[in-house]
């Protein structure tokens, strides 16, 4: 069976997300690989607004003159909890490998 291709809308970022979390966890099921699409979209967006900050400022001046928040951040933030949700959902193992119980070697602790 052919590895699943990352949807042809993605960007670089939501691109490299969905091909590294398909790849690393053999994600292969329509449910699975709906969740890695939508949370390559949501790091899209999240890049997307990031740029748009970095651009313009994270205060920008309203049609007054006053400062407020800059749109984006908005986006930023919602597309963070999409990604976040997105990979929550996944059920990823995300606990690093151990040789064994404890703590890890050389932690000074």
């Amino acid at each position: 069976m052919n590895a699943p291709q990352p949807p042809k809308h993605l960007g670089p970022r939501g691109r490299e997300l969905w091909q590294r979390l398909v790849s690393e966890y053999c994600i292969a099921d329509a449910a699975g690989l709906a969740l890695a699409q939508t949370a390559a979209e949501c790091a899209d967006r999240m890049a997307s607004a990031q740029e748009a900050i970095a651009r313009d400022g994270a205060m920008i001046l309203d049609r007054y003159g006053c400062p407020k928040a800059h749109p984006a951040c908005v986006l930023e933030r919602d597309s963070r909890t999409g990604l976040l949700a997105a990979l929550k959902a996944l059920n990823l193992d995300v606990e690093p490998a151990r040789d064994g119980p404890g703590r890890p070697p050389g932690a000074g602790y």
